[in-house]
C-alpha cells in the first residue's frame, strides 16, 4: 500500500506577539504555510495582518515568538535577509520602476549578476520566466506602459527570479477588473504547482473563497480560526472577523423621502459624458452604477466643481446654479469624498485633527489669523466618537490608521462641512467587512437626518442594498434610473451593458 507523502511546512510563525507603544498589534499568533498551497489571511483593518507580514519580511522584529523555516529557527532582521531566505511580498500598488523595461524590473534586485550587464542573457531569462507563467509581455517594453495586472505579473516574475519559496500577496486585486483578477489567480495557481507557498491577504470574501486552500482569521491582533476551503462558510468567517453575526450588511431601509433638493438636466462634459439627468431628494440615497469606463466619477467631479461640466443645467434648492469650483460646491452645501482616500481624500502625514478641519479652516481662525486649536480638537473628538474612529489620539497621523478608520476620517472631514448633498465615491473600497457595515449604517443615518447622498459603487450588492434609486451609466451616457423595487442585479447589468430597454419599466421609460 502506497503511503501519501507527508508535506512539511515551509514557514511557521509560532506564538508571535508585537506591541507598538500602547497598542498590542499581535498577541500569540501562529500561522503555518505549506508548499503548493494558497493560505488566505483575513480580518478587519487593524486585526494585525499587516504587522504579521511585516515581521515575515523583516520590516519589524517580534517581541516574542519565533519564525521557523523548514522546521528550523530563522532570523529575519531586514528585507534583504527575507529575500535571501526566499520570502517575498507584492502589494496592492505594484512597485515597478516606470522608466525601466520589463526585464530590468524583473532582475532589479539581483546583486549577483556582476558589474557588466549581459543584456541578451537577461532578456532570455526574463522571457523564460514569463513563459512559465504563461504571460506574454515584450521584455524590452518600459514598465510605465503596463496595465496594473501586467505590473502584478512582473512583480510575480521578479519573485520567481529570486527563487521565492513564500510569496505574500497583500490586497493584490483591489485595483483590478474581474477579468484581471481571473488572470492573476491563474498565475497564483501556476506558482503553487511549482511548490511555492502563497499567503493571500484580501477583503473580498468571494475571492478569498475562490483562491484560498485554507483560510485564517485574525481579530484584534489574535488568531481566531483556521479552516479548509471545504469547512468554511461566509457566515462563519464574518462572525470570526467581527465577533458578532452580521445578518444585514446593507442597513438602508425604505425611509421617508424629503422635498426635492436638486435637479440635474442634460449635464455633460465634452468627450467625457453627456446628457445626464436626474432629481435628488433630501433623505434619499441615489446609487450610481456602471462598469469600468462608465464615467460615473466624472459626473461627481463635475457636481463638485473639480472638473466642471460644459453643458446642462443644475437647479439647487429651486435656483439655477453654476458650479465651477469646489468652493462653489461647498457654498451650496455639496461635498465630495473621493474614491482615492490616500491620494485625493486625505493628507496622510497630517493629523486626524488637521484633516477634519481642513475644508472649513476659516471657521477655526481667530481675528488675527491663528488657528483655535481647542475648537479644532473638540470637533475632531466629536467625530471620533460619532463615527467610532479607532485611534489612541486625534493628534495621530492619518497614515498610521487602518483603511477603515482612514475612511471614517475622510467622511468626518466632509460631514464637518454640514453638507446638504454628500457624494460618496466607492465609500467601502479597500475596507473590511466590519468597517463596511459601519459605513452602511452611517450612510443610512445621514439619509435619516435629511442629507441627500449620491453613492458611487462598483459593488453591485452594495448599490442595490443601500440605494432608494439607482442611476446606471455606460460609456459616459445615462442608461436608466431604476426605483428600488425594480432594481436587481439583472436589470442593472442589462442597462450597464447597453440593454436599457430590458432594465426599465414602461413607466420609467415614459418618465425619461
Amino acid at each position: 500500500m502506497t503511503q501519501t507523502p507527508i508535506i512539511k511546512p515551509v514557514l511557521q510563525m509560532v506564538d508571535i506577539s508585537k506591541r507598538f507603544d500602547a497598542t498590542q498589534a499581535l498577541e500569540g499568533v501562529s500561522l503555518t504555510l505549506y508548499p503548493g498551497e494558497v493560505h488566505a489571511l483575513i480580518g478587519e483593518n487593524g486585526a494585525g495582518k499587516s504587522t504579521l507580514i511585516k515581521i515575515m519580511t523583516g520590516v519589524h522584529r517580534p517581541d516574542t515568538g519565533e519564525i521557523l523555516l523548514d522546521g528550523k529557527p530563522a532570523q529575519v532582521r531586514n528585507s534583504q535577509e527575507a529575500q535571501t531566505l526566499g520570502i517575498a511580498a507584492i502589494y496592492q500598488e505594484p512597485m515597478v520602476y516606470p522608466d525601466l523595461n520589463v526585464a530590468e524590473n524583473i532582475f532589479i534586485s539581483h546583486a549577483d549578476r556582476g558589474p557588466v550587464v549581459r543584456w541578451g542573457k537577461m532578456y532570455e531569462d526574463a522571457r523564460e520566466i514569463l513563459a512559465k507563467l504563461d504571460v506574454h509581455l515584450d521584455v524590452k517594453m518600459p514598465a510605465r506602459g503596463l496595465t496594473l495586472a501586467a505590473q502584478q505579473a512582473v512583480e510575480i516574475a521578479k519573485a520567481i527570479s529570486l527563487k521565492v519559496r513564500v510569496l505574500i500577496m497583500d490586497e493584490p486585486t483591489a485595483s483590478l477588473s474581474q477579468h484581471e483578477v481571473a488572470q492573476l489567480f491563474k498565475l497564483v495557481r501556476s506558482l503553487c504547482r511549482e511548490g511555492v507557498a502563497v499567503l493571500f491577504i484580501g477583503h473580498r470574501l468571494e475571492e478569498v473563497f475562490s483562491i484560498g486552500d485554507r483560510i485564517t482569521v485574525l481579530r484584534d491582533g489574535k488568531w481566531i480560526s483556521t479552516r479548509t476551503r471545504a469547512e468554511v462558510t461566509r457566515d462563519a468567517v464574518i462572525r470570526d472577523m467581527v465577533g458578532r453575526d452580521v445578518k444585514d450588511f446593507f442597513a438602508k431601509g425604505k425611509g421617508a423621502r424629503g422635498e426635492l433638493l436638486a435637479t440635474v438636466r442634460g449635464l455633460g462634459k465634452t468627450g467625457v459624458f453627456s446628457d445626464v439627468s436626474f432629481d435628488i431628494y433630501r433623505g434619499e440615497v441615489l446609487g450610481f452604477a456602471g462598469l469600468i469606463g462608465s464615467h460615473r466619477t466624472d459626473v461627481a467631479l463635475a457636481l463638485f466643481g473639480i472638473e466642471p461640466a460644459d453643458a446642462g443645467e443644475i437647479t439647487f434648492e429651486g435656483k439655477t446654479v453654476k458650479i465651477q469650483s469646489p468652493e462653489d460646491a461647498l457654498k451650496l452645501g455639496v461635498a465630495y469624498a473621493s474614491e482615492d482616500r490616500r491620494q485625493l481624500g486625505l493628507i496622510m502625514p497630517m493629523s486626524i485633527v488637521s484633516n477634519i478641519s481642513l475644508p472649513m479652516l476659516k471657521q477655526y481662525l481667530n481675528p488675527i489669523g491663528l488657528i483655535r486649536s481647542r475648537q479644532e480638537v473638540a470637533t475632531a473628538e466629536k467625530f471620533r466618537q460619532r463615527l467610532n474612529i479607532r485611534t489612541p489620539s486625534v493628534h495621530s497621523d492619518v497614515a498610521r490608521l487602518s483603511g477603515g478608520n482612514q475612511q471614517k476620517v475622510m467622511l468626518s472631514k466632509w460631514l464637518n462641512a454640514e453638507p446638504k448633498l454628500l457624494i460618496l465615491d466607492e465609500p467601502t473600497r479597500g475596507i473590511d467587512v466590519g468597517a463596511k457595515a459601519e459605513v452602511h449604517h452611517m450612510i443610512s443615518d445621514l439619509a435619516n437626518q435629511g442629507i441627500a447622498v449620491i453613492m458611487i459603487s462598483s459593488d453591485l450588492p452594495e448599490v442595490l442594498g443601500m440605494s432608494d434609486r439607482v442611476l446606471v451609466m455606460r460609456e459616459g451616457r445615462q442608461m436608466a434610473v431604476l426605483d428600488r423595487a425594480d432594481a436587481s442585479e439583472e436589470s442593472v447589468m442589462a442597462a450597464a451593458m447597453g440593454h436599457a430597454e430590458l432594465a426599465q419599466t414602461a413607466e420609467q421609460k415614459a418618465a425619461l
